[in-house]
């Protein structure tokens, strides 16, 4: 009797996905735990593994189908790998799997393809899944970390695709994500009454501050203290001067947040992502380093879990690790303001009635000004500055 394989239940946030990649075909058999089928929502991509060893029977939703929390999208054979192939086949696959990657890890048909296309030893690959069970998203990690991306077997040569005077179009369907990203950038310009106010911080005190204690601080925490957790924590210390910039619009209501959940724009292969730091107030740099490294780890592997990505009273955006020298970034619905941070650069500047070369940053606030009057958002802006300029102030919270 035919098993049900269902989409997982979705948070009340999502209403739907996508489903992505189908990693198994009808007639497949497949181990317990193994992932089977990618489903992509407005925010994550969240993998459907198998409950129990079987064999695939059918399919019910192909890939590109949207489907609903809860619903049936295919149906396995349970127990039944056994007779989906011949007593030799288990051990065949072994041996294929070992010769092909070099080492004796038994790998999914699906992750032993990316291992033979990219010419990777498998046992170099340190695995996630159960048991150290290599994943797909561990060999895709590992090929992005290469220093030299091996081209596939099956990629087209470049004497098939860069002929002379050929004009070469691809079309490809908008991932669930960035439609999102889409829809709330238009959204957010649509319903608010947005603007960007901009100020200049001189970085020679954190930079010094920071090359000063940077070896202590990565030996002591295990984490690299950067520039990111300096403008998190002083961002927190503004919000609690200026609750408006903290706060969020729902319908006629304003709603007044006594913590600081800040969101940390980051970049993934996907698009932009924003996953959140919880009760930022209580957290030490080196708590706030170690997440933000956590949060880039886990949206480069595609790992970022719904509840990661909810939430938010306020998102702070690194634009400068791009080498973006000024911007004026979106506000992220429902919140009321984002700060951008940008590029560092020498520039001259007038200290003392004489000109002398700072590294300088330029600060953007875009806010929401139904909520945030002028005055507000200036001050919160310069309140950050303050701050920068003399870090003793986060120390003593002044």
């Amino acid at each position: 009797m035919a098993t049900e394989i269902k989409a997982p239940t979705f948070p009340e946030s999502v209403a739907d996905g996508t489903i992505a990649t189908w990693h198994k075909k009808p007639g497949e058999a497949f181990s317990r735990d193994e992932l089977i089928v990618d489903i992509e929502t407005d925010k994550v991509v969240i993998e459907v593994v198998a409950p129990e060893d079987g064999v695939l029977s059918s399919i019910i939703k192909d890939e590109g189908e949207t489907v609903l929390s809860d619903e049936v999208i295919g149906q396995f054979d349970a127990g039944a790998v056994t007779s989906a192939a011949s007593p030799a086949a288990p051990t065949a696959t072994t041996d294929e799997s070992s010769s092909d990657a070099g080492g004796t890890a038994v790998l999914s048909p699906a992750v032993r393809k990316l291992v033979n296309e990219y010419g990777i030893n498998a046992e170099l690959i340190e695995g996630t899944g159960k048991n150290g069970r290599i994943l797909k998203e561990d060999v895709q990690a590992y090929i992005e970390n290469r220093n030299q991306k091996a081209t596939p077997v099956a990629a087209p040569t470049p004497a098939a695709t860069d002929k002379q005077g050929e004009r070469i179009e691809r079309r490809e369907p908008m991932t669930r994500l960035r439609a999102k990203i889409a829809d709330r950038l238009v959204e957010a310009q649509q319903t608010m009454a947005m603007l960007t106010t901009f100020n200049e911080v001189n970085m020679k005190p954190i930079m010094e501050l920071r090359s000063k204690y940077k070896d202590d601080f990565e030996k002591r925490h295990d984490v690299r203290l950067g520039f990111m957790s300096f403008f998190v924590r002083a961002a927190v210390e503004a919000l609690k001067q200026f609750p408006a910039v903290n706060a969020s619009i729902d319908g006629n209501d304003i709603i007044y947040h006594s913590y600081q959940d800040v969101g940390v724009a980051v970049s993934s292969p996907r698009g932009l992502v924003v996953p959140v730091l919880r009760n930022v107030d209580d957290m030490s740099l080196a708590q706030i380093e170690g997440g933000i490294r956590e949060y880039g780890v886990k949206a480069r592997d595609g790992k970022l879990s719904i509840d990661e990505m909810t939430g938010g009273t306020f998102t702070v955006s690194n634009g400068g690790v791009f080498g973006s020298l000024v911007s004026t970034p979106i506000v992220n619905p429902p919140q009321t303001a984002i700060l951008g941070m940008h590029k560092i650069q020498d520039r001259p500047m007038a200290v003392n009635g004489e000109v002398v070369i700072l590294p300088m940053m330029y600060l953007a606030l875009s806010y929401d000004h139904r909520l945030i009057d002028g005055k507000e958002a200036v001050g919160f802006l310069v309140k950050i500055k303050e701050l920068l300029e003399e870090p003793e102030r986060l120390l003593l919270g002044l």
